[in-house]
């Protein structure tokens, strides 16, 4: 009955505060409440334990953009005023477990524990402290209820150690009306720092390079926290490469060769700590494709590879507007990321349950039908072809490697199936680029790993990676990143 009454308040208190502008003065100080936890489980079980709570540095959020407005995440922060009942904070989220409990490990009952962090605006008095949970219809539910006084004894208040060298690269102004983004250094030596310095700078220049970024440039701020790595480069487990490093990063993260995380979440949010952040963009050292973006969690990739920079702004799409993956075919270690029947929260991908109200009928084409006729099944024999050597090329090097092969002749065997792809790879260029639909907007079947029953927006984009050269994001996707800017700094 308790937790009965509870959900009763807080759906009320949601309805209630919507209503109502939140004035930031009345509820929260001028400070971050961080909030570290444990997410343990499977596909069938979570619990949240709570590790630590923090009061740090001055809150780098908007004070006038409170309660989330997009119902976007798999997970829900919320805080509500105890004396209130009143709804004061919210802020959707993905999560490194919230990916995990899709696999197959974990629906076989294999229970694992990640550390992850609520970054919220301070709260002056008591609060209720609420995480929840999408179910597979995409309804939140209370996961874990806590009542928090940032007052008590237990809330560690010492400044963030600023044992780091902090880099300001881009500054316009207060915290509270820009995005402010970290980018944090990863398995660069002490030796190493004038490259990073170098690294930071170019990659700043690349995220401007492109849109809405370059039109609103003056609405972010970028500062670059190095920290030494015992040992140069990153985790490549598969390889039997492995590194000393700040963050413990590795490759092959959930079982696949090319996606790159860290779980040392810890020691990630006491780096970012030392300056105050919206989004944390983790800069690896390393020339080899692959990286990682989690909805308002952290992205990363690896900065000297050829399409780094792709990859850059591929994973901040994630991370910071929460965009869907728009590819599929690839081999991905998750299970019904996207259930059948069930309308994805994201903003870019549709299972077009309802096609008259199209998620994005504003953007629509004049002419174009839903769903639309691109030509997949042409599209997919070059795909999944260019697919196939990519993968036969990630299990030969690493066999290769395992077994101490010269390093002439791996690359000699990694050219042979370079070339390969890019001869595949310009046919799809060609399809991509003489498309009669490549301009427009309409329901595009595949995408969120799926090859039939969810919509993309349009034939290319950023988040779909088939076209890597310049593709830019689609126009969907342009706007949620527009949305997302304007909500930081307006």
């Amino acid at each position: 009955m308790k937790k009965l009454a509870l959900s009763a308040v807080l759906l009320f208190s949601t309805l209630l505060l919507s209503q109502t502008p939140l004035k930031f003065e009345r509820f929260f100080l001028d400070q971050t409440l961080r909030i570290d936890y444990y997410h343990v489980g499977d596909a069938a079980e979570e619990i949240i334990t709570i590790d630590q709570i923090y009061r740090q540095g001055v809150w780098a959020g908007n004070p006038k953009q409170l309660i989330d407005p997009f119902n976007t995440g798999r997970y829900f922060i919320k805080l509500y005023d105890v004396a209130s009942n009143a709804l004061i904070y919210s802020r959707g989220f993905d999560s490194y477990f919230g990916e995990y409990k899709t696999t197959e490990p974990a629906e076989n009952g294999v229970k694992r524990t990640y550390h992850e962090t609520a970054l919220l605006p301070c709260p002056a008095k008591p609060v209720f402290f609420v995480i929840e949970m999408r179910d597979k219809n995409n309804l939140l539910h209370p996961l874990f209820t806590r009542k928090i006084d940032p007052a008590a004894i237990e809330v560690i208040k010492e400044n963030p150690d600023r044992q780091d060298n902090i880099y300001p690269v881009v500054r316009n102004g207060d915290a509270h009306k820009k995005v402010d983004i970290v980018m944090v250094a990863e398995g660069y030596s002490a030796e190493e720092e004038a490259k990073f310095q170098a690294d930071l700078e170019r990659y700043a220049k690349v995220f401007f390079a492109w849109e809405p970024y370059k039109s609103k440039r003056k609405k972010f701020n970028i500062s670059g926290i190095f920290r030494p790595s015992r040992e140069s480069g990153v985790d490549e487990p598969e390889r039997g490469i492995f590194k000393n490093t700040a963050l413990n990063s590795s490759f092959n993260s959930l079982g696949s060769d090319r996606y790159l995380l860290t779980e040392d979440n810890k020691t990630l949010r006491d780096i970012a700590a030392q300056v105050p952040y919206d989004a944390i963009f983790i800069l690896v050292n390393s020339k080899r494709y692959g990286g990682g973006g989690i909805y308002n969690f952290f992205c990363i990739t690896t900065v000297d590879n050829e399409w780094s920079e792709f990859v850059f702004q591929h994973e901040f799409g994630h991370s910071f507007a929460g965009l869907a993956d728009e590819y599929y075919g690839a081999e991905v270690a998750y299970n019904e990321f996207y259930p059948p029947g069930v309308e994805p929260a994201e903003a870019n991908l549709t299972a077009l349950l309802d096609p008259p109200n199209l998620k994005w009928k504003e953007l629509l084409s004049p002419g174009v039908t839903v769903p639309t006729d691109w030509g997949k099944a042409k599209f997919d024999s070059l795909y999944l072809a260019d697919l196939k050597i990519r993968q036969q090329k990630t299990d030969t090097l690493a066999a290769l490697i395992r077994q101490a092969y010269p390093e002439e002749t791996v690359k000699q065997v990694e050219a042979r199936y370079d070339s390969l792809s890019r001869q595949l790879n310009e046919r799809i260029k060609a399809f991509a680029r003489n498309h009669p639909l490549k301009d427009k907007v309409g329901a595009f079947e595949g995408g969120g790993y799926v090859a039939k029953g969810i919509y993309r927006p349009m034939l290319n984009c950023l988040m779909l990676k088939f076209e890597k050269d310049d593709p830019g994001f689609c126009k969907v996707c342009e706007q949620a990143v527009n949305r997302m800017i304007e909500y930081y700094s307006e």
